[in-house]
């Protein structure tokens, strides 16, 4: 018996059909999380899947145009960029209260330079001079702890899905009252 997180497909074996021998039917686990059988038909099943281009999958979407990576590699790029914008934002704050000519020296540079791309604008920080490596070096250390200790990632997936789910219901609901000519009560 399949468990129910397991997807089970009964395909028709192409040897019966062209046989004319009847159709007998093969079913193929495509869940491959939980496999059903020993290790010597998920041995099987691998080998008979390698040689296909994508193998079939029943948990993940597929989601086209990122050659480059997955969305979630280009989520965490992003994420990598707003977390150096935070790290320098951490390190002006500390400096303004403690140290005005760094703050002033790291304001005229990032002024002067994007925080869009995290990974250039440290590389020109560092460039830039001795006392800038410095600077650059304390960004550095602040964007880490900050991403390993700091972040709260469980709040960041909770938030997210609530606000896709509030967009999508706000979106059709007003698409309902736009098509339906109901009057809203709010």
């Amino acid at each position: 018996m399949a468990s129910p997180r397991c997807a089970a497909v009964a395909l028709l074996h192409p040897a019966g059909v062209a046989a004319g021998g009847g159709a007998r039917r093969r079913v193929l686990l495509l869940d491959q999380e939980r496999p059903l059988w020993g290790t010597e038909v998920r041995r099987r099943r691998r080998r008979r899947f390698s040689s296909l281009e994508t193998p079939p999958r029943c948990s993940k979407m597929y989601v086209p145009g990122f050659g480059e990576g997955s969305p979630e590699k280009k989520a965490a790029r992003n994420l990598q960029h707003f977390f150096n914008y935070i790290a320098v934002r951490v390190v002006l704050t500390q400096l303004e209260s403690y140290n005005r000519e760094a703050y002033g020296e790291l304001m005229d540079f990032v002024n002067r330079n994007s925080l869009n791309d995290a990974d250039t604008f440290c590389k020109k920080l560092i460039r830039e001079s001795p006392r800038h490596k410095q600077l650059a070096m304390r960004i550095l250390e602040v964007r880490s702890a900050y991403v390993k200790h700091d972040f709260e990632w469980d709040n960041l997936k909770r938030l997210s899905f609530k606000m896709v789910d509030e967009a999508n219901t706000k979106l059709m609901r007003d698409y309902v009252l736009e098509t339906s000519h109901i009057e809203d009560d709010n």
